[in-house]
């Protein structure tokens, strides 16, 4: 029973809060004429209608989402190779740093113009756009957790002949996974950002560029659909990662409850 009531109290917290803000949402629009808030009944039916259609999940949704998981999973491997070797090697941490901070300052969204020059507005100049943005996170913690490696682990590693390769498999890596996963979970937020960014410009298709039309022509509900289908894509991609996390963290939470008694 009390698994139970856990279960139910963990869902109504979930559900809770959004489905009081769509009933007042409901309620503030239920005699409104405004033409920019319509009621959710109205943005519902665009949604089945706009985003549900065969052609629409073929042509606009199914690409974006390629594009998001190829320019994440790019800034995810770049970050963690980059990152490791930087962080590992501090004569290249001090060399890099200054330029590092440099290009990090940089917002991703102003060299659009800069990348469709040289990579055309072909998909390759969307998935830079999305790895221009996204890799920071990774990369810098990335550093940073590989720099902040307990020497007495890396000595006992060295004492017990655990050296290159495997040193950092099973010591370096592991003990710098909670700040790489809290790195990873940033760039999944910022990679959906740049994702409907770089859609947003010179683009024929996907989810940015079909808002941006909706909105163009006036098509307030679809519009108001089209956001709604990226707060569900950006739920389920936070759902998601909470499950990897746990499975790649699960000493480290297991450690935490230990040591919360």
């Amino acid at each position: 029973m009390a698994a139970v009531r856990r279960s139910l109290v963990s869902i109504a917290f979930v559900v809770g809060l959004p489905a009081i803000l769509v009933l007042a949402w409901a309620l503030a629009t239920q005699d409104s004429t405004n033409l920019y808030f319509p009621p959710p009944s109205r943005v519902l039916d665009a949604f089945v209608t706009t985003w549900l259609s065969p052609d629409t999940l073929k042509d606009d949704v199914l690409p974006s989402l390629s594009r998001f998981a190829i320019g994440v999973l790019l800034s995810i491997v770049i970050g963690i190779v980059a990152g490791t070797a930087i962080g590992a090697t501090p004569w290249l941490r001090a060399l890099l740093e200054p330029m590092l901070e440099f290009f990090r300052a940089i917002p991703p969204v102003v060299l659009v113009p800069v990348l469709m020059l040289v990579l055309g507005i072909d998909d390759s100049m969307k998935l830079a756009v999305i790895v221009s943005g996204s890799v920071w996170p990774v990369l810098l913690n990335t550093i940073e957790g590989v720099r902040g490696t307990d020497p007495v682990l890396v000595d006992t590693s060295r004492s017990y002949r655990v050296r290159g390769v495997l040193a950092y498999r099973y010591v370096v890596l592991p003990a710098a996974s909670p700040q790489i996963m809290a790195g990873i979970r940033l760039c999944l937020s910022i990679g959906l950002i740049l994702m409907v960014i770089s859609e947003m410009f010179a683009s024929s298709s996907g989810l940015g560029y079909q808002i941006v039309f909706f909105q163009r022509q006036y098509m307030v509900a679809e519009m108001w659909s089209g956001i709604l289908l990226l707060g569900l894509i950006g739920v389920l991609v936070a759902a998601v990662f909470q499950l990897v996390e746990r499975r790649v963290l699960h000493w480290y939470h297991g450690s935490r409850e230990v040591a919360r008694g």
